[in-house]
């Protein structure tokens, strides 16, 4: 529980003179360690009372330290364009790397304290509004970001004093927002949702900081302390693991691939038929002006080596305006990926209001390939589920459709196919030595997948997984139940 002082601590002009040199010089080489260990990035979410000097303090950290290294950040409401994207979605973007350092003014608090702040707030909203910022946090500094949060607060009488003082000067009025002349009114309702805002996200791995403001001196050197701190901190807090998905066996009342029917099939002239049926079906779904306005597409696909996953994709794509659509295929991430958190580069690839995503693989490498290969450590496999689930949630609640599909086939059928590629050269560049090498790991990467599919599959994003012995059936399948998702939000 953190309780504001009414009064405001000050640092006489004497001492500042002697504490700042020093603190500048130590905040200059801590940078510089941090970016050169590169084992973290730093993030600094600055929220507080408006009129409290916050832009003046982030302006003179980037003088104090060399600014070539900090990304300073501010994220007023959302225009239009940003709009069609989800919330957190300009958040992701522009997170910093691995030894940088990223101040976000303004915090992506101000919609809970808008809220928090109401004479009549919605409970409800303002829980689902907390939980949601305490999830983002937590999942940033699980995935290698550091993440502190600064509070500046001054009593009422020096937030009017410090408000009439930049009017009264032409040179600082413009620093004067139409906000911060009606916070003295509302200001025991702000002071009230801000110890709220605080009392229900302050957390070891996230922690807030209050920062005196009504005294410069005090607000400079508070601020520096707390970011010299956080640089030379050697152990960062790690959230804890709570997810039931997270049970080192986890039960199963069966394992969903059990439950693929290996025989169904579709001959080729009822295939030609269906296919040209559902893909114009598609074709109009996607054009229909409920999705285009309200909605976007993800089609998620992962399965066995040789399971048809791009014939399938491009039997979608050939419905599909070339313009409204982008194919991801995914690889082992580059280095400047592997230095963000490992969701960052396909929140990269989300798709706005009326346009569709297509991921040949996913983010679920995370819990298939990272897992099995032991590229991670198992808590590490274990969190992911968590965190893709709050991933996907978060995109659906702004209207993303979700759609992933396991395409299987039994392993008989993947050596019929690897031999015949290594038969054909024109199909001998679909099969590698990796290819082979996964066939060997076929259980561990069954028992991944069971794993997968019974712990990620949702209301708001279900896991289709269909045989793909046969391609014919498995391209009509999948064309089928994407055209019914789409409908089943645009009629």
């Amino acid at each position: 529980m953190f309780d504001y002082a009414e009064s405001d601590p000050t640092i006489a002009d004497e001492d500042a003179k002697r504490l700042i040199p020093a603190l500048r010089t130590q905040l200059l080489k801590a940078q510089y360690q941090h970016l050169l260990k590169k084992d973290r990035a730093l993030l600094i979410l600055v929220g507080g009372i408006d009129g409290a000097g916050k832009g003046d303090t982030i302006n003179l950290l980037n003088e104090w330290m060399d600014p070539r290294h900090i990304r300073t950040m501010a994220f007023p409401p959302p225009n239009k364009h940003e709009q069609a994207y989800p919330p957190l979605y300009r958040f992701w973007l522009n997170l910093p790397p691995k030894g940088e350092t990223g101040i976000v003014f303004g915090s992506g608090y101000a919609p809970l304290i808008k809220e928090a702040a109401k004479k009549h707030p919605d409970a409800a909203l303002l829980e689902k509004m907390i939980l949601t910022a305490r999830r983002y946090e937590a999942d940033l500094v699980a995935n290698g970001v550091q993440v502190i949060k600064l509070w500046f607060h001054l009593s009422r009488d020096a937030q009017k004093t410090r408000t009439k003082a930049l009017l009264q000067n032409p040179s600082t009025a413009w620093k004067v927002g139409p906000l911060d002349g009606a916070v003295n009114k509302r200001f025991k309702r702000l002071r009230r949702a801000g110890q709220h805002i605080i009392d229900a996200t302050d957390s070891d791995y996230a922690p807030w900081t209050i920062i005196p403001a009504a005294n410069e001196n005090m607000r400079l050197i508070s601020t520096g302390q707390a970011v010299l701190a956080a640089l030379k901190k050697r152990r960062v807090s790690v959230p804890p693991l709570h997810d039931p998905a997270a049970a080192t066996n986890p039960q199963r009342a069966h394992n969903p691939l059990n439950d693929i029917d290996y025989t169904q099939s579709l001959g080729k002239e009822d295939y030609e038929t269906a296919l040209l049926h559902w893909q114009n079906r598609l074709a109009e779904a996607v054009r229909h002006p409920n999705f285009l306005k309200h909605h976007a597409l993800m089609l998620v696909f992962e399965g066995q080596d040789a399971a048809g996953k791009g014939s399938t994709i491009r039997r979608i794509t050939k419905a599909l305006d070339a313009r409204q659509y982008q194919i991801t295929p995914v690889a082992a991430p580059k280095q400047f990926e592997l230095d963000r958190p490992y969701l960052w580069r396909f929140w990269k690839e989300v798709p706005r209001h009326g346009r569709i995503a297509i991921f040949d693989r996913s983010w679920y490498g995370r819990v298939l390939v990272e897992r099995v290969e032991k590229l991670i450590a198992r808590p590490t496999w274990q969190r992911a589920y968590a965190e893709i689930n709050a991933f996907e949630q978060h995109l659906s609640q702004h209207g993303i459709l979700i759609v992933k599909f396991w395409l299987a086939i039994t392993p008989d059928e993947q050596l019929r196919r690897f031999e015949a590629r290594a038969e054909l050269p024109f199909k001998q560049y679909k099969i590698t030595a990796d290819d082979w090498r996964n066939r060997d790991k076929w259980c561990e990467y069954a028992r991944a997948t069971n794993d997968m599919l019974t712990h990620t599959s949702t209301d708001h994003a279900p896991w289709h997984a269909l045989s793909s012995n046969d391609k014919r059936f498995a391209r009509v399948e999948v064309l089928k139940r994407i055209v019914q998702t789409i409908e089943s939000v645009t009629k």
